[in-house]
């Protein structure tokens, strides 16, 4: 029976360094990256830079689109790494039901070290106004086995190192039903 290929997913509330952390996993490890922001489409983009939050009805399409691609990608037996925010258990859920060998870093951190960041960013349609609707569309995880929690208010290459040696523990991991040969 052949091993499904991994899909590690960087999480987190907008300025929380997914796509940076995604990144570097992506060299690291050879993982293809895939920023959950290039599924976007441009009236979510407009709605967001304009301070409005996205309604589930605009959210659907885009995970329809990411899910897409990664179904590509499984097609491909590729491993994967997503930025993508996962705000939403059903969203998360979704994910897990595409047939990867999944495992989820969120990346946590308090508002004001958010807003902080989000600050500093230049040229991103996510306005530093839309930094509470993100805490309030946060589902809880903490009975979702296939997530880790990674505190981000550690400088940026320890945080690096913690999130690597989390991935490398989920990659050399054995999935369920798998037989040592």
């Amino acid at each position: 029976m052949k091993e499904a290929p991994a899909l590690l997913i960087c999480m987190g509330v907008s300025g929380c360094g997914k796509s940076t952390v995604a990144t570097s996993l992506a060299d690291q490890f050879d993982l293809e990256f895939i920023e959950a922001d290039e599924f976007h489409s441009d009236a979510n983009r407009a709605h967001m830079a304009a301070g409005n939050a996205l309604d589930e009805s605009m959210r659907r399409p885009w995970i329809d689109s990411i899910c897409d691609a990664l179904g590509d990608h499984l097609q491909g037996n590729r491993n994967c790494v997503l930025a993508c925010s996962g705000l939403r258990r059903a969203h998360r859920q979704r994910f897990r039901e595409l047939g990867f060998r999944a495992q989820f870093i969120h990346l946590c951190g308090d508002k004001e070290l958010m807003a902080a960041r989000m600050t500093q960013r230049r040229d991103h349609f996510m306005p530093t106004e839309l930094l509470d609707s993100q805490y309030s569309d946060l589902e809880a995880t903490d009975d979702e086995a296939d997530i880790v929690s990674l505190d981000i208010k550690a400088d940026l290459p320890q945080v690096l190192s913690q999130a690597a040696a989390m991935t490398r523990i989920f990659l050399q991991s054995k999935p369920a039903g798998c037989l040592s040969e």
